[in-house]
């Protein structure tokens, strides 16, 4: 199955402190340590581990930062050649501030990321409408994000979309065929609550063309929502180590599973094992479950 993600490609800059600053505030810090991440590097690392031949889009900068990232890339076995490296532009990045409950502040500087433009996607085209999948977020320039999806044939590929950061866009959203968020990122805390307080929060989603919609909710599971209701698939019995790659498992392991032909519901389940062993291990691209380790833990009996 071929995978194609186009995001941000970042360094990640992480300060461990026990709590977070206030205005004006300065706290110690247990120390700073430094990895790859950005959306589109964690989903295609999270998409390779679990099998998929991965095709990476979007740019760095030519400078150290993105020497680590893109060597991270290549030792994970994702495709890298259409990564652009600017001359003008850094790479993109990120410093987080996180405490021991996993809360954290965060700051990014988007830097290289902000040339994938329209003439990028031109150039990228298509190979990226030979993909099985594709995995896309609302950091990429609008103009670049309409354009591609516009470009892509009507069935396939299979297009997931993580509305993050939260913008109000005009874009071809018709040709999303699976929004995947937070209740946090869908703006609705209450969205995964229940299937009836998720169907609802889905439903305004759908009116806009979506075909279908995901709500995360975390150690909870997710709901699928299509149509009128929603289906919840449960989490699972693991602990809570950090919750921070969680998420870009949970999206890379749906794709997967789609673009080999497997159904929304089995897609689904699937992901919600591996956001779960991807929460049970310390972040960043170490903790991506590969398929046999989310297998396994799809034999073991789910929470209620």
């Amino acid at each position: 199955m071929k995978i194609a993600v186009l995001g941000t490609l970042s360094i990640h800059l992480v300060a461990e402190v026990d709590r977070l600053p206030r205005p004006g505030e300065m706290v110690p810090s247990r120390g700073v340590g430094r990895e790859p991440g950005g959306t589109g590097t964690l989903q295609a690392i999270a998409a390779a581990r679990l099998g998929a031949e991965v095709t990476l889009y979007g740019r760095v900068g030519a400078d150290p930062f993105g020497d680590e990232i893109l060597s991270s890339l290549r030792g994970a076995g994702v495709e890298i050649a259409a990564v652009e490296r600017s001359v003008r532009d850094p790479t993109g990045a990120s410093l987080l501030l996180i405490e021991p409950t996993r809360q954290f502040l965060a700051a990014q500087a988007g830097g290289a990321n902000g040339g994938v433009d329209e003439a990028y996607i031109a150039r990228f085209l298509p190979p990226i409408r030979e993909a099985d999948a594709v995995l896309l977020d609302l950091a990429i320039p609008a103009p670049a994000l309409v354009s591609l999806l516009a470009g892509l044939p009507p069935a396939r590929p299979i297009v997931v979309l993580h509305p993050i950061p939260p913008r109000d866009l005009s874009l071809p959203w018709e040709r999303v065929d699976f929004l995947v968020g937070s209740r946090e990122a869908l703006a609705s805390p209450t969205a995964g609550s229940s299937p009836e307080e998720a169907a609802r929060a889905g439903q305004a989603l759908l009116t806009r063309g979506v075909r279908s919609v995901v709500i995360t909710a975390g150690p909870d599971g997710a709901y699928l929502i299509e149509g009128a209701g929603a289906t919840r698939f449960p989490g699972h019995s693991l602990p809570v180590v950090d919750p921070t790659g969680a998420a870009d498992a949970f999206r890379a392991a749906l794709a997967v599973k789609l673009a080999g032909g497997r159904g929304p519901y089995e897609a689904a389940g699937f992901a919600t094992a591996a956001a779960a062993l991807a929460a049970a291990r310390q972040g960043g691209p170490l903790s991506f479950p590969t398929a046999a380790e989310v297998q396994e833990l799809l034999a073991r009996p789910a929470l209620p």
